[in-house]
């Protein structure tokens, strides 16, 4: 059993973390297993949402930590047994992680997040986890600045391509 200290230092940490926090994701995870929260972790640890942390902790820890903070919102999932993400880069590649992990373990139950101080339930979660990820829009981008330049410089290259074809057709033709 945990101290009043220790609770009040848990308390700390994570007030401190919600602040910070670019997401937090709350779900039950009754009926898992040690193994099986162990690979959660190890996903959250291989995945995209390796600047995300997963931890189980009392429901009243949670409440007072999340009190006039960003994750206020959330109270009303800290009931039976919660676990909670916590992601400070990309929301989107936790909530995929987390999505996918829930679809191949039927316990695990995503019940709501918070995104930059909007309260998701379990359908919004979901529909997060469709998104592209910033990677993905990062490339996105990178592409279509790209594409711009990669055309400029063929149709700057086209007419000194086209004279040398002449010029080589036309040492072909001399040549028979």
């Amino acid at each position: 059993m945990l101290t009043r200290q220790q609770k009040e230092d848990q308390v700390t940490e994570l007030k401190d973390k919600f602040e910070r926090a670019t997401s937090v994701f709350v779900a039950d995870y009754r009926g898992l297993g040690v193994l099986q929260m162990e690979a959660l972790r190890g996903g959250l640890r291989k995945a995209d949402s390796s600047d995300a942390e997963f931890r189980v902790a009392k429901n009243s820890v949670l409440r007072l930590a999340s009190q006039g903070g960003p994750a206020e919102g959330l109270q009303e999932h800290f009931t039976g047994t919660t676990s909670i993400a916590i992601s400070f880069g990309d929301p989107v590649a936790l909530a995929k992680t987390l999505v996918d992990y829930a679809k191949a373990n039927e316990q695990f139950e995503l019940r709501g997040a918070v995104l930059d101080g909007e309260v998701l339930d379990a359908s919004g979660v979901q529909h997060l986890s469709t998104l592209p990820s910033l990677d993905e829009l990062r490339g996105k981008i990178v592409g279509l600045l790209q594409a711009p330049a990669t055309k400029l410089v063929r149709l700057l290259n086209e007419p000194g391509a086209q004279i040398a074809r002449v010029i080589s057709a036309k040492g072909s033709e001399g040549g028979e």
